[in-house]
């Protein structure tokens, strides 16, 4: 059982292990559920801008306010890199309990790999 825990954690059984091709212009459409909150230019909305948040380190975007939680992850050093950003995306509640983000996740593990194709395209 323990086994089981810890690859369920890792994201290595169940439905999300099948591997799937990014495609980053899918991966614009699917921001289109983000971008009530978040932005891909320098500006924060709601949420902090996205702009560049590949290879960034948590909660480092300057002048956006974090929640504890989030501020939490960053003193960890938690990078949001794809594999980051894979097991975050499709709950980010459960993976960083106490966040300000509402948004409930993406459940199809598609557009979690296209959005980040997408991110990756947004740069530094």
């Amino acid at each position: 059982m323990k086994i089981r825990i810890i690859f369920a954690v890792l994201g290595l059984m169940g439905p999300g292990t099948a591997s799937y091709a990014q495609d980053a212009d899918n991966g614009a459409k699917v921001f289109k559920k983000c971008i009530a909150c978040h932005a891909i230019d320098e500006k924060n909305k709601i949420g902090p801008s996205l702009k560049g948040i590949v290879g960034r380190k948590a909660a480092t975007v300057e002048g956006f306010k974090y929640s504890d939680a989030m501020l939490a992850k960053g003193a960890e050093g938690v990078i949001w890199d794809e594999a980051t950003l894979t097991a975050y995306l499709p709950d980010p509640k459960a993976w960083v309990p106490g966040t300000k983000m509402v948004f409930p996740g993406l459940k199809k593990p598609e557009e979690v790999t296209d959005l980040i194709a997408f991110l990756k395209t947004t740069g530094m």
